[in-house]
């Protein structure tokens, strides 16, 4: 490899010769010219969601939007389309920066948009409901609709009465 001439840097990803294979695989997964990329194929390839089906079905229903605007998962996405997304419980808001078709590594991925997702909340605030520490036995029936009571599962307890006393 020469040294760069004039002071200029090296690129940017030469240093690490698996991102420069990674960016390379990613140029190459790019769509020629005039060719479009489909919705729910690009979330799923710069990683927004696990499964090319679930991006289509989270499309279908309605938890896609493109430029403020709900899609169908053909949608053809262009550079610089805002592209919102309800998964998981929060919503991602990012901007196309890089159309791909094919899935790549995540340091690729990230380069692909630009992400102004509001921050996730933090874990402490989501405190799981009903979870019991190891050894402590098995639940009073106090305990169980106190549990109940904080899943919202209130109903359940009473139908359950209800279908032991049937004549």
């Amino acid at each position: 490899m020469a040294a760069p001439q004039d002071g200029a840097a090296p690129a940017a990803g030469a240093a690490d010769p698996k991102t420069a294979a990674a960016i390379a695989a990613a140029e190459a997964a790019r769509p020629q010219n005039g060719e479009s990329v489909r919705v729910d194929s690009w979330i799923w390839a710069v990683r927004l969601i696990k499964t090319r089906s679930l991006g289509a079905t989270a499309c279908r229903g309605g938890h896609v939007r493109v430029n403020g605007e709900r899609v169908k998962p053909a949608h053809a996405l262009r550079v610089g389309d805002e592209v919102r997304l309800r998964h998981e419980g929060r919503e991602r808001v990012v901007v196309v920066k890089r159309l791909i078709r094919k899935r790549v590594g995540a340091p690729v991925a990230v380069q692909c948009y630009v992400d102004n997702s509001p921050p996730p909340p933090p874990r402490e605030a989501v405190a799981p409901a009903g979870l019991r520490d190891r050894g402590t036995g098995r639940p009073t029936k106090r305990d169980r609709r106190e549990m109940e009571r904080l899943r919202g599962l209130e109903g359940l307890s009473s139908s359950r009465r209800d279908a032991g006393n049937r004549p």
